[in-house]
């Protein structure tokens, strides 16, 4: 029997908002240790949850056995069959790394410190998803361990079904303890961004919104705006400053790089000579610039430390300028609370989808709006309202839900899946885990 912890244990973890107090621990150290934790729960009726990072954690652990398996961390790449094999407790820094020296990169978030595993199993949107899709859609094959305390080796031949749900389902179908996945072939992008004074947050909202109508599918981008504090490790012009920016990614030549960004850095010349004055320039920063991919994650300068946060996301069936810059206004300055807004440009190849169809929803919207405020001074009650608030605005354009985006709401479990997907998600726990072992079925809540 896997050694687990005699006491309640609380693993370290990279989101702080929600208590972890599992009734067991299991400091997994191998597949097989994972398959004894399984199968110690299923014989005791307890449920189960795996904790790789702690990035995306859905909310408290209260009781069961958690199986932490930071210490599978193991990427192996193959750079003839262009491939990487990685264990659940990888993190996106070390695919990078590891495949960089081969020419080659994963489809990874912008956070390095992210568990590369437990992203793709969510669906994973990643820094280059209009030219490649999502990172599910890249995976070769999975190693799962199942409810009945079973390790699978999961492929498109062989458990079909279950590769499908796997991939973009989540985490309710059994604990992946590795998988193999595409890479593909970037050493270098253009990448950066422009970064606007909040007062002009409409006018660069209308702006973007108009630019992604011209671009090609190479190119990836976001918006992403939030008030920030007065950190005295923060740059001396940003504290305290409500700020909106442009995030780009694109694997062209920088030359064409520069002519697919003039749109955006004309939304600052023009505004620039507006009503507020030509002295008055909206532009706070431009790095936009070519870069090796291994620099990839400065493009979002996500934060590196462990912190309390909340978070929801609105997935966008079509674009409405003047409904999305309602949107930002309710989550900037005047909000009851910091809170960052996220709004990524979908479509090319995540609308394409793979040749062997997943379980990832909602493969037509255009946008997705992302919510994330931190919980220091305030409360989940509090931040759910305002979220709210932004929800009805957007309700209009809302398909559902992202399960990768659910920072603390995973109580709420409606949406994420488009229904049909759901009943299909569904009837995979009523074969694999009728007891629930894992969570229950989808779409409750």
């Amino acid at each position: 029997m896997v050694s687990a912890s005699v006491e309640p244990a609380e693993p370290a973890t990279f989101q702080t908002g929600f208590p972890i107090r599992p009734d067991r621990l299991v400091e997994a150290a191998t597949a097989e240790d994972v398959r004894e934790a399984v199968a110690y729960a299923a014989g005791r009726g307890l449920r189960v949850a795996a904790h790789a990072s702690g990035h995306g954690l859905p909310g408290p652990v209260e009781g069961g056995v958690l199986i932490a398996t930071r210490a599978l961390d193991s990427v192996t790449v193959d750079p003839v069959r262009r491939t990487a094999r990685i264990g659940a407790g990888t993190s996106w820094g070390r695919v990078i790394e590891a495949a960089a020296p081969h020419g080659l990169a994963p489809l990874n978030g912008s956070s390095p410190s992210v568990g590369a595993v437990s992203y793709t199993l969510g669906g994973g949107l990643g820094v280059l998803a209009r030219e490649f899709g999502y990172a599910a859609d890249q995976v070769r094959s999975l190693d799962v361990v199942t409810a009945d305390g079973i390790a699978r080796r999961v492929t498109p031949e062989r458990e079909p079904e279950l590769f499908w749900g796997l991939r973009g389902g989540g985490h309710r179908l059994g604990v992946v303890t590795g998988l193999e996945t595409g890479l593909v072939a970037v050493e270098r992008l253009y990448g950066g961004s422009i970064v606007f004074d909040g007062r002009w947050a409409a006018e660069v909202v209308r702006g973007y919104l108009e630019w992604t109508r011209t671009v090609p599918d190479t190119l990836t981008s976001s918006l992403a705006a939030l008030v920030y504090p007065e950190l005295p490790q923060l740059p001396e012009e940003l504290r305290g400053r409500y700020v909106i920016s442009v995030r780009v990614a694109f694997t062209g030549d920088v030359a064409e790089g520069e002519r697919l960004v003039a749109p955006l850095r004309a939304i600052g010349a023009a505004a620039s000579i507006g009503s507020r004055g030509a002295a008055d320039s909206p532009v706070l920063g431009d790095s936009l610039r070519e870069m090796p991919y291994t620099e990839s994650h400065t493009i979002h300068s996500d934060p590196p430390f462990p912190h309390a946060y909340y978070g929801d996301s609105a997935v966008l069936g079509a674009a409405d300028a003047e409904r999305t810059v309602r949107a930002f206004e309710l989550a900037g300055p005047r909000a009851p609370m910091m809170t960052v807004v996220q709004f990524n440009h979908l479509g090319g190849a995540l609308a394409a989808g793979p040749d062997v169809p997943n379980a990832v929803p909602y493969r037509d919207a255009r946008f997705l709006l992302r919510l994330l405020s931190p919980l220091d001074g305030t409360d989940v009650a509090s931040v759910r309202a305002l979220y709210g608030e932004v929800g009805r605005v957007l309700e209009p354009l809302t398909v559902g839900r992202s399960l990768n985006f659910s920072f603390g709401g995973g109580d709420r479990t409606a949406g994420f899946h488009e229904a049909e997907t759901a009943k299909r998600l569904a009837g995979l726990v009523s074969q694999y885990d009728p007891a629930g072992l894992f969570g229950g079925p989808y779409g409750a809540g």
